[in-house]
């Protein structure tokens, strides 16, 4: 799968990229990562990105050219388009459900967005599929644009060890519940010792243990998973 990064900012990706699973998965070739620097189609002498808003207001707006003008040039670069995002906190709220969306599609262009946002001509001209990965304001779209890389590489057949790791992973499954309690050497640590249960060699009754723990986590802890109220849940305890 090939990820296109659109950014003012490339270098903030190297160390990113040369580390853990996704560096394996790169050198592998499993996943092609490219970097792109939006400001490489600026205007002007001085490559000017952005400028004020019009109609006053504080901070800069990046101009529409250069980053049109960049998605249309990467576009051209692969065998074929891929699928155009633009992270931003007014896109739809990432899931696992979206990500699994996401990794449907042999290619993604992701779109940094800065400063105040893109000009709103831009977006209407591109018709992104703007993502936020929550309801907070970050600097930039660089680490979001990560996260959306993360999260869709794996599920890129190859990139992980084991192919079953992602089935277990919180939030997958329907409902997606949250992940079981994990446990490792030693069996006893300061006084806690590992559930019995992990310990009896039968697997018929971890995964009945494992499911039962997964579905009391989510009713605790995101009740709103299932279908419920965390606020009726608060009122009985």
């Amino acid at each position: 799968m090939r990820f296109d990064v659109l950014t003012l900012f490339p270098e903030m990706f190297s160390g990113y990229l040369g580390q853990s699973l996704l560096k394996r998965a790169v050198d592998a070739g499993i996943v092609n990562v490219q970097i792109h620097n939006i400001r490489d189609w600026a205007q002007g002498k001085h490559r000017q990105v952005d400028d004020r808003p019009f109609g006053g207001g504080p901070g800069m707006v990046l101009r529409p050219e250069p980053v049109v003008e960049s998605v249309e040039n990467v576009q051209q670069q692969g065998d074929r388009p891929g699928h155009l995002v633009l992270l931003t906190p007014q896109g739809r709220q990432l899931n696992q459900r979206i990500v699994e969306q996401l990794a449907n599609h042999h290619r993604l262009l992701l779109i940094c967005g800065r400063y105040e946002g893109i000009d709103q001509r831009a977006i209407d001209l591109m018709q992104p599929d703007e993502i936020s990965i929550g309801d907070y304001i970050l600097g930039g779209g660089e680490v979001a644009a990560m996260v959306v890389l993360d999260a869709v590489a794996r599920l890129v057949p190859g990139v992980l060890g084991d192919e079953e790791s992602n089935k277990q992973d919180s939030f997958s499954g329907d409902p997606p519940l949250l992940e079981f309690a994990q446990y490792t050497r030693p069996r006893e640590y300061r006084g806690l010792q590992v559930p019995e249960v992990l310990m009896s060699g039968n697997h018929p009754d971890i995964a009945r243990w494992r499911e039962e723990q997964k579905l009391n986590r989510t009713r605790e802890r995101r009740a709103d998973l299932l279908g419920e109220d965390p606020a009726e849940r608060r009122s009985d305890v």
